[in-house]
């Protein structure tokens, strides 16, 4: 196959990359043009690698890019939603029911789903995911991941991702996940 032609998406990778000084090798360039290509036909990927090992910075760059050369249609700038879910308990990532008043409240990644599913269609919406996959909350994004692209809560509200949105999982290797997840 030819290569691909990404007009001034390759010229602003490398300009952006530079701002954020950084060597804008031809390998680092091709690791970012790899990602859009995921990111242009999956809603969820998996960016995998060692820790310090550059996965933020081409997420970061690619976005810069992105929004340098946006044009309304394909190439939309980006809106980062970054949250490490082992950070946190999973009823403050899902949501949760109080014991005492049996009121649900939304976890942080149900409210950023919700969020950018009703944000419109003028900038890509990425909710990243940064940190080590846990085969308890991992499990709960199956949904979110297959054809379905929906959160399901245990509260029994489901929250379609829009399709401008991508999921992200930032981690250093999938030895937990299960072959559903991956």
């Amino acid at each position: 196959l030819p290569p691909s032609d990404y007009g001034r998406l390759i010229a602003e990778l490398e300009g952006a990359a530079v701002k954020r000084n950084l060597q804008s090798k031809d390998s680092f360039i091709h690791k970012c043009t790899q990602l859009w290509e995921t990111i242009m036909v999956r809603h969820g990927l998996m960016v995998v690698g060692m820790n310090i090992s550059g996965k933020s910075q081409i997420e970061f760059v690619l976005a810069d890019a992105l929004a340098a050369v946006a044009d309304g249609d394909l190439y939309l700038p980006v809106e980062m939603h970054k949250m490490n879910p082992k950070s946190i308990k999973q009823g403050e990532l899902y949501g949760d029911f109080d014991e005492n008043t049996h009121e649900w409240t939304d976890g942080i990644l149900a409210l950023t789903v919700r969020y950018t599913s009703t944000a419109g269609s003028t900038h890509r919406q990425w909710i990243m995911l940064d940190g080590p996959v846990d085969a308890v909350w991992i499990e709960n994004m199956n949904t979110v991941l297959d054809d379905n692209k929906k959160l399901c809560l245990n509260s029994g509200e489901i929250i379609k991702l829009s399709p401008v949105a991508t999921m992200m999982f930032e981690v250093e290797d999938l030895s937990v996940a299960s072959p559903a997840t991956v």
